[in-house]
């Protein structure tokens, strides 16, 4: 009877013990979902605490219709883009460096307005016109096409605009780099003096490379999403340099003395070719505007001269 009583003591301690850790273990998995889920939505908890105690008449009519509706329109875009398109939006997103603002969804539900709007101004405009139906069907695909390719084509000026102003930085962070590490600091103490007294698209691509860092990613893998995130040849040849001299343990100072040297002189060439074009891009503005005025100035007074004379 005894050993009965202290075998059921002993079951049913070990029960309460385990219970007590599963649901210990079930309270921090649920708070740590509940902080993540705080995290990810800061936005609408600064909203949720600036609406409180306010009434409905002293909220705004941005933050009390707008905003609501074009994060559900959001929403919404972002279920209906597929999830291929979704990557290589995600993709140009990230290249254009607008992850804070825009989304893939946004992105995609901006060209659906768009297509719808072009859509719309040609069906006014065919139908004024009386054209017959393949005509118009086909203005209405061609304008419709047009109007949704349209927020891609502001995507890719901001990427080529974003790619340009890192190719124009690249060759004096480099410079610094080098002078830095010559001069005894480590790469990444001369990474850290950079950007903290620079600023620019390429520091804020280097700032990010040191975040990731810190939080843990191998330095090849930042390396490697860096030159992701720009998409760049030059960069991807210094980051393969880095990480190859890394991994060889050669010396820092002289890759970098190589690479700063190589880049000068590939950016030497690319003003070369840039002013080499420039002859065969100013004849337009001197077929169109500079060639007529010079007709004009010279011609006119002859011609008003001789229908005198006659």
């Amino acid at each position: 009877m005894l050993r009965a009583i202290c075998a059921i003591s002993l079951g049913l301690f070990v029960f309460l013990v385990l219970a007590a850790v599963i649901l210990r273990k079930e309270n921090s998995q649920k708070q740590l979902e509940n902080r993540f889920r705080e995290l990810k939505q800061p936005h609408q908890r600064v909203q949720a605490q600036r609406t409180v105690g306010r009434e409905k008449k002293d909220i705004p009519f941005r933050e009390r219709v707008l905003e609501p509706l074009i994060k559900q329109l959001e929403q919404m875009a972002n279920q209906l883009t597929p999830v291929e398109m979704r990557a290589w939006l995600n993709h140009r997103i990230v290249l254009a460096c607008k992850t804070r603002q825009l989304t893939p969804g946004s992105v995609f539900g901006a060209m659906m307005v768009s297509g719808i709007l072009c859509f719309g101004m040609l069906w006014v405009y065919a139908k004024n016109q009386e054209f017959a139906f393949p005509q118009m069907l086909a203005i209405e695909m061609i304008g419709t096409l047009v109007g949704m390719y349209v927020p891609l084509f502001t995507l890719h000026v901001m990427i080529q605009k974003r790619q340009k102003q890192l190719m124009r930085e690249l060759p004096e962070v480099l410079d610094l780099l080098c002078v830095s590490v010559q001069a005894g600091l480590s790469f990444d103490a001369s990474l850290e003096k950079i950007t903290s007294r620079m600023e620019g698209e390429l520091i804020n691509e280097f700032r990010h490379f040191q975040d990731d860092v810190r939080m843990g990613m191998v330095r090849r893998t930042a390396m490697k999403n860096l030159a992701a995130r720009c998409e760049l040849q030059d960069i991807s040849l210094f980051m393969t340099s880095l990480i190859q001299a890394e991994r060889l343990g050669t010396s820092m100072g002289k890759t970098l003395k190589s690479q700063a040297d190589n880049i000068r002189e590939r950016r030497r060439q690319y003003v070369k070719a840039e002013a080499l074009k420039a002859p065969v891009k100013i004849v337009f503005p001197l077929v169109l505007f500079i060639f007529p005025a010079i007709f004009v100035v010279t011609l006119v007074p002859t011609l008003l001269f001789l229908m005198k004379s006659m």
